[in-house]
């Protein structure tokens, strides 16, 4: 079968194709016009999607030869993310599955985001935890069967991918942070500057504390010697976020008894995240996997995975409960109210 997936949470406007688990085509379109304002800016946001979401998703189906006459279903993200976003990426998907007459499949976001794994390791199987960490998000998760998830720990304050954003803000660094700390963190030393690990004896995470204790030696230190350490101060910052992730995807994983571990999320793609897993993991005989880093950050074809996987469990719980094979559908009104989901 072949699925539609879009997704627009947030500044991405994003739509792929899939044909029975594989990825025919996946297209983003990332909104620049939010750079010179250091952030997302919601109504931008919008109207940026209703531009851009139509002739995405013709790109899609043209990059995967395919017409809508073919599209068998359609998938979307349905929240958590900006509600002006989110309604645009919605009401597209209802358009289209109403004049197809085709499934329409609501997707959490943060869903799509554990199932971007699916993608390049087809043979990943729960129980494993998962750390999902982004921007807006910084979640431990047990995924104890296929749609079946324990919150082991979260955030308290802010996300992991906000702080970098906002660390790199403070260092002048730009927008958005976590790929500019990542490439000048590479070129630096990460014992320059000790920074701290908040909440060491909990799942829960905190960086409100570490963004402070930036902030206090930015303007504790003199300015040239920042900038000829500028690269040391990223790298020893970074250490400190990756220390607390790492530490805690580690833990979660023996607490739970899992023998996998992943994460997921913009921040995924962080190279020295994933060094330090790849090292934990080997040391602690885990099996760490990846997603592929153009599924790392807001994509359709994690929501088209995950789509995909809840459609085929759903026929095959129906076909079980009906004995008719072609008995299923997921009615327009699977997303009668769009609300933010956590």
């Amino acid at each position: 079968m072949k699925i539609l997936g879009i997704e627009t949470s947030c500044d991405d406007t994003s739509a792929a194709v899939l044909e029975d688990g594989k990825v025919l085509s996946s297209k983003v379109s990332t909104q620049m016009e939010h750079i010179k304002f250091g952030g997302i800016i919601p109504e931008i946001a919008s109207r940026a999607h209703q531009r851009n979401i139509l002739t995405v998703i013709d790109t899609a189906l043209e990059e995967a030869n395919t017409t809508l006459d073919d599209i068998e279903a359609v998938a979307v993200t349905y929240g958590p993310g900006l509600i002006g976003p989110l309604l645009v990426g919605v009401n597209t998907a209802k358009a289209i599955a109403y004049s197809k007459k085709i499934p329409l499949i609501p997707v959490n976001h943060i869903e799509g985001h554990i199932y971007a794994n699916f993608i390049d390791h087809p043979d990943l199987a729960p129980p494993f935890v998962v750390l999902v960490v982004s921007g807006g998000h910084t979640e431990l998760i047990h995924v104890e069967n296929y749609y079946s998830y324990k919150l082991i720990g979260k955030t308290r304050d802010d996300a992991a991918g906000e702080c970098l954003d906002k660390v790199s803000k403070m260092m002048g660094l730009g927008f958005p942070g976590g790929k500019i700390i990542d490439e000048m963190a590479a070129k630096g030393e990460v014992g320059f500057h000790k920074f701290p690990r908040a909440m060491r004896n909990s799942f829960d995470f905190s960086f409100s504390g570490l963004k402070t204790a930036v902030k206090v030696f930015l303007e504790n230190n003199d300015p040239v010697y920042l900038k000829e350490n500028i690269n040391n101060v990223a790298a020893s910052f970074l250490d400190a976020v990756v220390d607390s992730l790492s530490t805690k995807l580690i833990k979660a994983a023996k607490e739970t008894g899992v023998k996998t571990i992943s994460i997921a999320g913009g921040v995924s793609a962080n190279r020295m995240l994933r060094n330090v897993l790849t090292k934990k993991a080997k040391k602690n005989g885990l099996k760490v996997c990846f997603p592929s880093p153009k599924y790392c950050t807001d994509n359709a074809a994690m929501i088209a995975m995950a789509g995909y996987k809840k459609f085929i469990s759903e026929k095959r719980h129906t076909e079980r409960e009906s004995g008719d094979d072609i008995f299923f559908d997921l009615s327009l009104d699977a997303i009668p109210n769009l609300r933010l989901v956590d």
